[in-house]
């Protein structure tokens, strides 16, 4: 049986020009057969991706990445819906879709709107005692657990994480799990080094001391950190990252830097210590990995550590949908009397 909620119409959040956004007022989608419509409740913005979006910072001719088909056309091109973080509840079925679905609390990866259809196939059903805002920061943890995959940390390794946002954070919380002998944060902001702190680094800097981390390794007979993973979206980090693993390490990028460029050292021992840079991103999985890993399992690992760890405290602004504009504008440029943001998301009515 199909139901009907009665309501006229949906509003989405476009990227219309560089630093301008808008909500606009668009015709409800049709529910097909094989779908449902889900009335958004919160979806969380990417300060990473949505900001090069905002900013006009993508690279030219670059393609929406192609494991997110909700978005429209292929192209990061003014006007755009974007934003892949939204979570809501079943309001309407179609005629084929079972009414168990109705009244369902659900994830998906679309764009900012108050509400939109899809195949019971492209959500994901939130547990019970996953709240509302820790469903809306699965993104964020799935990306944090593909960068844990990718740099395989291995026990008694040293391991530094670039960048103390949501995903730094993320992965510091992953990366503390493991019996490493030292897990260090590099970030500028002090809150936010005392936050990775608080979330099991052993050991924080700021860049301008990040030195301190190989000198300290050498003294104990070591040559330099084991690994690194960057994801602070600052090209100069990846240079730092280089500089600070030793003999045959590893540096895991998870940072987009868009149009930015990052000028690396590689005349001096990167080529005689055989450091390996490697890129992660979340819409693939690792090669040596795909025998027992899917897209399916790495999920369901995400949701089991964003009902576990304390994410929502990652969560510092809140912002009605119909001020989305305030959303970027904060992550932009931060006011002098708030809080620099870390997760901001957007609340429908």
């Amino acid at each position: 049986m199909s139901h009907r909620d009665g309501d006229g119409g949906r509003r989405v959040l476009e990227f219309t020009a560089p630093r301008s956004v808008r909500v606009r007022a668009r015709d409800r989608d049709a529910v097909a057969d094989d779908e449902v419509r889900v009335q958004t409740t919160l979806s969380a913005v990417s300060a990473g991706t949505e900001l090069l979006v905002y900013r006009d910072e993508v690279p030219d001719g670059m393609p929406v990445d192609a494991s997110l088909p909700a978005f429209e056309g292929n192209r990061f091109e003014y006007p755009l819906a974007y934003g892949y973080a939204a979570v809501g509840r079943v309001t309407d079925c179609g005629s084929a879709v079972d009414d168990v679905w109705l009244g369902r609390r659900v994830f998906a990866f679309r764009p900012h709107q108050t509400s939109f259809t899809a195949t019971p196939e492209e959500l994901v059903v939130v547990p019970e005692e996953l709240s509302t805002a820790a469903a809306a920061m699965l993104p964020t943890v799935e990306t944090a657990t593909t960068l844990v995959l990718d740099t395989a940390p291995r026990v008694g390794e040293r391991i530094a994480v670039f960048g103390a946002g949501a995903v730094g954070l993320t992965t510091t919380a992953l990366l503390a799990e493991f019996p490493l002998a030292e897990l260090a944060v590099v970030e500028p902001l002090p809150e936010r080094r005392e936050r990775a702190a608080s979330l099991g680094a052993d050991t924080v800097v700021d860049p301008t001391e990040v030195a301190s981390l190989a000198e300290r390794a050498a003294a104990d007979e070591e040559p330099g950190l084991d690994a690194a993973v960057e994801i602070s979206g600052t090209p100069a980090a990846l240079d730092d990252a280089v500089g600070v693993v030793g003999y045959d390490g590893r540096v895991t990028v998870g940072s987009w830097y868009g149009e930015k460029r990052a000028t690396l050292d590689l005349g001096g021992s990167y080529h005689r210590d055989r450091i390996a840079i490697e890129s992660s991103q979340v819409s693939t999985l690792d090669p040596a990995l795909r025998g027992r890993w899917s897209k399916d399992r790495r999920l369901a690992t995400a949701l089991d550590h964003a009902a576990a760890l304390p994410v929502t405290e990652l969560i510092t602004h809140r912002v009605p949908f119909a001020e989305a504009r305030r959303a970027y504008e904060v992550l932009d440029e931060p006011d002098a009397a708030d809080r620099r943001p870390l997760q901001v998301v957007l609340q429908y009515d």
